[in-house]
């Protein structure tokens, strides 16, 4: 009798560094972990659940700079939103398809630490996995951590993976 694939979900997001839309540092050292150390070649005993949160800005506005006419406009903006987010999922769905590993993604919108826990919730997933910048106790104070909260909210077993050492920026508060 053949067992259902221990599901793992990563937690993803974009770079914070300006004009570096990529995934961010930590939560692609997290994937490229989970895949390197988990998975390995066992691709048939696991599937990656891919979740992407994107941050609402309060005013829910996130090209302050932009000038809009019409209401073309804003269908513009929330249409290129959205593209961000499908586009940083891709990334990580083409490299599960290249080693074969099954995998869902999909995006959801609010506070990432919430929205993760009430993802893991309603999909139920074995395991989840998070990235870590590794910021000191005073960065900490000062923007908070997602896998801090994760950790100790989320309803399954949680693995934070730091970044590198030298993959660091200058502001270790960027990823």
């Amino acid at each position: 009798m053949e067992s259902a694939p221990t599901r793992v979900m990563v937690a993803v997001n974009e770079s914070t560094m300006k004009d570096h839309p990529h995934p961010s540092i930590s939560s692609k050292r997290a994937f490229e972990w989970t895949l390197e150390k988990m998975v390995r070649s066992n691709t048939s005993d696991f599937k990656i659940l891919l979740l992407h949160v994107q941050v609402v800005d309060e005013d829910g506005f996130d090209e302050v700079d932009s000038v809009y006419a019409s209401p073309e406009d804003f269908r513009e903006m929330r249409e290129s939103n959205k593209a961000k987010g499908l586009h940083l999922l891709e990334f990580f769905v083409k490299r599960c398809h290249e080693i074969g590993v099954g995998c869902e993604a999909w995006v959801k919108k609010g506070d990432p630490k919430e929205v993760i826990c009430q993802e893991v919730i309603r999909v139920r997933p074995d395991l989840l996995v998070v990235g870590s910048r590794g910021l000191g106790r005073f960065q900490k104070v000062f923007v908070g951590t997602v896998g801090a909260f994760c950790v100790k909210h989320a309803e399954c077993p949680v693995i934070t993976i730091k970044r590198n050492a030298d993959e660091t920026p200058s502001d270790p508060a960027d990823d």
